[in-house]
């Protein structure tokens, strides 16, 4: 795909990126994660046939995911719409599309072993799709991990919604999540209790790690326009075989190691991990892994990096990351100008793993050491859908974080 910026037209990008494009879902009750080969013959599947589809656009905001759903000042109404809008590796995530919606009417977390009807912990842990709401304004200080079933969608559209100043959220061993409009700051570690994980089980958690979002061995995972900050380990992370992930149009901050993406240099789990980290605005109080990668294949493309102290992209074991289409502005300090940070390894090591820039814009100093092949068909594991141009970051990025939507007009 090392030609995405010419031959593809503007249009074609935006219904790419839109999500009108077919959905593969291999299982209507759990879709099978595909073979990294077999995403790449899907993804030129989708590029060849939506030639056919232009013309259908909703609008054009700038930004493609939120052409999909933005436009429509009936939003409130037509909310599992959101579900269709996913691009790249985590697009089939469903989320609770195919369920009923469930409103949240109680802050509260008092019990994590038989939470109340009406809080968030209830309805994450039902066995049948949710497409979840609130209420209104709400700050949930969780008791312990909210330990998340299948096929739900945490909405905080139309309120202001903060989980905080306690464990936050775990995605283990589930499919089809999809966490969209959420505050998500200062998570603190949970553990030594029991939690319910569905409405089936429940079982003694050990000491958590204090994520905002933790990916354990889940698939089909969709982050989307959440503003995340300050958590006790990882603002988002995803390890132990966890794979088909998007994360989009999120605001991250004033956090030290921001996105973990595979558990060990020797966890081999983790070797068809496939990843999309797109429009998302790396800001201020960052310093490093923006992502930190292992083994899989990572797509980091039309982000905006304004702030890192350490470096942004870096990695191990091997991991193949395509960097597109994205703007790093590099600190003042000159001893961190480099974006990127091949680590645990000798440099007879890492110059063979596959890491390129391509269309990047560089500013304030900013380089990227690339190592391994140039070719295109290298990164064809970690290509997940056509970058933008780097000078529609502001554009494209300019919404990145948890929105202030409201009900009857555009959000």
């Amino acid at each position: 795909m090392a030609s995405v910026f010419s031959s593809f037209t503007f249009p074609f990008l935006l219904l790419f990126f839109c999500g009108l494009l077919p959905c593969l879902i291999a299982n209507a009750s759990f879709p099978v994660v595909q073979d990294p080969e077999l995403v790449v013959q899907e993804v030129h599947r989708s590029l060849n046939e939506s030639r056919r589809k232009l013309g259908f656009l909703s609008c054009n905001t700038g930004n493609p995911i939120d052409d999909c759903w933005r436009c429509d000042s009936n939003w409130e109404k037509n909310r599992q719409k959101l579900a269709d809008c996913s691009i790249g590796f985590g697009k089939n995530a469903i989320g609770g599309r195919d369920g009923e919606i469930y409103v949240v009417t109680d802050p509260s977390d008092d019990d994590a072993v038989n939470p109340k009807p009406g809080t968030l912990r209830y309805a994450v842990i039902q066995e049948e799709p949710l497409w979840i709401i609130f209420a209104r304004d709400m700050v949930i200080k969780l008791k312990e991990e909210l330990i998340m079933n299948s096929f739900k969608t945490i909405d905080g559209r139309g309120a202001s919604v903060h989980i905080a100043n306690g464990p936050c959220i775990t995605i283990q061993y589930v499919t089809n999540i999809i966490i969209h409009g959420i505050n998500i700051h200062d998570c603190k570690q949970g553990g030594n209790a029991n939690v319910r994980d569905s409405t089936k089980h429940y079982g003694w958690r050990t000491i958590s790690d204090g994520d905002g979002v933790s990916i354990f061995g889940g698939s089909h995972v969709w982050v989307d326009h959440c503003s995340l900050s300050n958590c006790n380990d990882g603002l988002i992370d995803a390890i132990h075989g966890s794979t088909a992930i998007t994360i989009s149009n999120n605001y991250l901050t004033h956090h030290n190691k921001v996105m973990l993406m595979g558990h060990s240099d020797s966890n081999t789990q983790d070797k068809n991990m496939q990843v999309t980290i797109a429009f998302n605005h790396f800001g201020e109080g960052l310093v490093q892994r923006m992502p930190r990668c292992r083994l899989g294949y990572f797509h980091v493309v039309n982000n905006d990096y304004t702030h890192w102290e350490m470096y942004a992209i870096g990695g191990s074991a091997a991991p193949t990351i395509n960097s597109q289409g994205n703007r790093f502005l590099a600190p003042n300090d000159r001893f961190n100008k480099e974006v990127t940070k091949h680590e645990d390894a000798p440099e007879s090591e890492w110059k063979n793993w596959n890491w390129r820039t391509e269309g990047d814009l560089m500013l304030n100093g900013a380089f990227f050491t690339t190592s391994g092949a140039g070719a295109s068909s290298s990164y064809a594991k970690a290509s997940s859908l056509g970058a933008r141009p780097s000078s529609l970051i502001s554009s494209i990025t300019s919404s990145a974080g948890a929105m202030n939507c409201k009900k009857g007009s555009r959000c």
